[in-house]
């Protein structure tokens, strides 16, 4: 039997689970059968939440953008300029395991996010960095903790489980190695938006005073009914709310940039207003997009092979061990958006003229080093 919708998977192993057979075995099997990730194009098609908000938010943004007539020219600076050093109380940034030699002492940085720790297929912290790694830099880090898939944290979240009050107790005994904990769940099915507030507050409870508990959070430009990321009833319980700029456009979208200084703007503007200054660090990606005009990666049937034999320029048809294979060349056109220092700068600057007091990056090591001259922290 072909299984058509996500919602009657959801719907059949919600009862199984309620007949007290294993949560995660069964959050395994839903994994495989539903997972999407953001950076590969979504096989969920219309069906898969991330795809749909997406594709509204784009849509929605790209009607507002054809009515704005604000003049954004004066914060693109020009290459044969000098760049100016903006100031910001705090800049944040991440830091991957593997990769905290990028970390230099010397970098204008308050904040680090230490990014590797994961909830598992049976709803267990793992791969937790050694806070010692980074004993190099001098100010405070916070453990990133991540849920992979739409599926996991949906059981993960489910109130009055036990796997749910674990992990909870486990991150906040983990998090006392260091200064903060840092919330990065970017695949919260729809029907868990209340699981998800209750998990947030019961970390809230239970972090000591002085830990700083704060999260990550998509780039919004306007409330959404439903939205599980809603910045005002995720506002009061957290310490600073790092919104994601980033990824306007993605690896499934047309071709642009990763953010436009004009979507960042509306993004910047809605923050603030929900957020407030003093919550809000601005996200800035240090990375850029290529787009392919075609993928010549699929599979094929043997009508279709028929078809590239006979229109391209094949060589040699052979058969290795039995099986026929053949090779063939074509040309693929490739678009590259990618950021700098002056596109940041121009972001940074932007950001500062509207009251932004921090900023954050993805991901430390990833930059052109003439960046950090540009940025000064506030004393």
């Amino acid at each position: 039997m072909k299984i058509s919708s996500p919602i009657y998977i959801y719907s059949f192993l919600y009862y199984i689970v309620t007949m007290k057979h294993h949560v995660f075995l069964l959050a395994f099997i839903l994994i495989l059968l539903t997972q999407c990730t953001k950076d590969e194009t979504c096989s969920c098609g219309e069906e898969c939440m991330h795809y749909q908000m997406a594709v509204l938010l784009t849509a929605e943004f790209d009607e507002e953008e054809a009515e704005a007539e604000e003049d954004l020219s004066v914060f693109i600076p020009d290459p044969a300029s000098d760049l100016p050093v903006t100031e910001f109380r705090e800049v944040w940034g991440y830091v991957i395991t593997g990769q905290e030699s990028a970390l230099r002492r010397d970098l204008p940085v308050t904040d680090v996010c230490y990014f590797g720790a994961e909830v598992n297929m049976y709803g267990r912290l793992i791969n937790v960095p050694n806070r010692r790694n980074l004993s190099q830099f001098n100010g405070r880090v916070h453990l990133t903790v991540t849920c992979p898939s739409s599926a996991l944290t949906y059981f993960t979240l489910m109130p009055g489980s036990k796997e749910r009050t674990d992990l909870i107790r486990n991150l906040i005994m983990t998090t006392g190695n260091y200064d903060g904990l840092n919330i990065d769940f970017e695949n919260i099915p729809a029907q868990s938006g209340d699981a998800f507030l209750s998990f947030l507050r019961e970390l809230r409870e239970g972090l000591p005073d002085g830990k700083l508990f704060t999260i990550a959070l998509y780039g919004r430009t306007r409330a959404i009914t439903g939205d599980v990321y809603d910045y005002a009833k995720i506002e009061p319980y957290v310490d600073r709310i790092f919104v994601m700029a980033y990824d306007e456009h993605w690896s499934g979208s047309a071709p642009g940039p990763v953010s436009t200084l004009r979507w960042c703007r509306s993004v910047a503007e809605y923050s603030l207003r929900v957020i407030g200054a003093e919550k809000l660090v601005m996200g800035i990606p240090f990375y850029g997009r290529a787009w392919a005009s075609q993928n010549h990666s699929r599979a094929l049937t043997y009508p279709g092979v028929e078809r590239l034999i006979n229109t391209a320029e094949t060589t040699e048809v052979k058969y290795e061990n039995g099986t026929p294979t053949f090779d063939y060349e074509t040309s693929v056109s490739v678009k590259v958006y990618y950021e700098d220092e002056y596109s940041i700068s121009a972001r940074m600057e932007m950001y500062k003229s509207m009251g932004v007091n921090a900023i954050g990056f993805w991901r430390i090591g990833q930059e052109t080093p003439r960046i950090w001259s540009l940025i000064k922290i506030k004393a």
